[in-house]
């Protein structure tokens, strides 16, 4: 595998020039919704998602389908994500898309899920190639927006067929292509392999932009990864729960080869709190604290007896008790010496 060390990487998906080595946020089902996004573009995110939308609830005018088109104008450049594996339904719920004005529209043909794989969407479109394609070029038809694909290695392990993907899929039409080093079978599980995603780059055929994901959750990493596989940009998931920090830590590493300090409590503290602000405004009162409730161990992470916290903020049920909560932790942890 070549070393792409002095490669500087110019990421651009149709008109959106995402700059040098953009940092992606993934779309993740029932984490990357507004509030979440907002944390995560003020701490450096250069391009983000939305969570999955299904082809066949935007069909149906379902409630919960409809809430995941709202996007921002802060937020962009910002890709709603659409699952489904009808060609026809696929194409009316890109022309849906294509009237809420996001930057692009993404497929997600990677999604390991029972409930999507049973549909025939996500991860199970890679067991037939040329059900994939057609669905991608109805996608493509269907806007005038750039179309981009998240997708896995493969089925399985005898069925890695990403390479050959990659070409057929930039053939009909699509204009950036995100691989998740795992394929369907391994789920979440084990250590990401990106030595395929590296093949891509090397093939001489490809010329849109690559993204590599899985596994990325420190700066080191993410330049040796950036200088292993030549990639064009790293998309983030499940590192960036709860540590927003993660996109500015890696850029400032990349850019200077030192490690940004850790944020420190009062800024946990901060970012929690507008995200639990954000979260109450956009979703209501009751689900926005419920919701919230998923984020708090994530924020906290690494502190000492803070349980007795957690449990607190988990059980109110009241805007100003949590607010109230959040300043007993900066009381509480501010009075303690900096970890050094």
């Amino acid at each position: 595998m070549p070393q792409y060390i002095n490669t500087i990487a110019l990421a651009k998906i149709g008109n959106i020039n995402l700059g040098t080595f953009p940092l992606l946020l993934a779309p993740m089902e029932d984490v990357s919704d507004p509030p979440f996004r907002a944390v995560c573009k003020a701490n450096g995110a250069d391009l983000m998602y939305t969570e999955f939308i299904s082809s066949e609830g935007l069909i149906r005018d379902a409630i919960k389908s409809r809430q995941k088109l709202d996007i921002f104008d802060y937020e962009r450049p910002i890709g709603i994500q659409i699952f489904g594996g009808d060609e026809e339904a696929m194409a009316l719920a890109t022309q849906i898309v294509d009237a809420v004005n996001p930057d692009l529209v993404d497929i997600n043909f990677g999604c390991p899920v029972k409930k999507v794989v049973c549909k025939g969407a996500g991860a199970a479109i890679l067991k037939d190639l040329n059900k994939m394609v057609t669905v991608a070029s109805s996608v493509v038809k269907s806007t005038k927006l750039p179309v981009t694909v998240k997708t896995r290695l493969g089925w399985d392990e005898q069925t890695k067929n990403v390479e050959e993907v990659a070409e057929r899929l930039q053939d009909v039409g699509v204009q950036a292509l995100t691989v998740h080093g795992r394929t369907r079978a391994q789920l979440y599980k084990g250590e990401a392999d990106w030595t395929l995603i590296g093949k891509i780059k090397e093939n001489p055929r490809i010329t849109i932009p690559i993204f590599g994901n899985g596994d990325i959750d420190n700066p080191v990493k993410a330049l040796e990864y950036k200088n292993r596989y030549g990639v064009d940009g790293i998309m983030i998931g499940r590192a960036a729960i709860g540590y927003p920090w993660i996109f500015n830590e890696i850029k400032y590493f990349l850019e200077t080869g030192k490690v940004l300090d850790p944020p420190t409590v009062l800024q946990r503290i901060e970012v929690c709190k507008t995200h639990f602000e954000k979260s109450v405004q956009w979703k209501g009162v009751r689900p926005g604290i419920f919701e919230m409730r998923r984020h708090y161990a994530p924020y906290f992470k690494g502190l000492d007896n803070f349980k007795p916290f957690r449990t607190q903020l988990v059980m109110s049920e009241s805007v100003e008790e949590i607010l109230e909560i959040l300043v007993q932790i900066e009381n509480h942890y501010q009075l303690e010496p900096e970890v050094v």
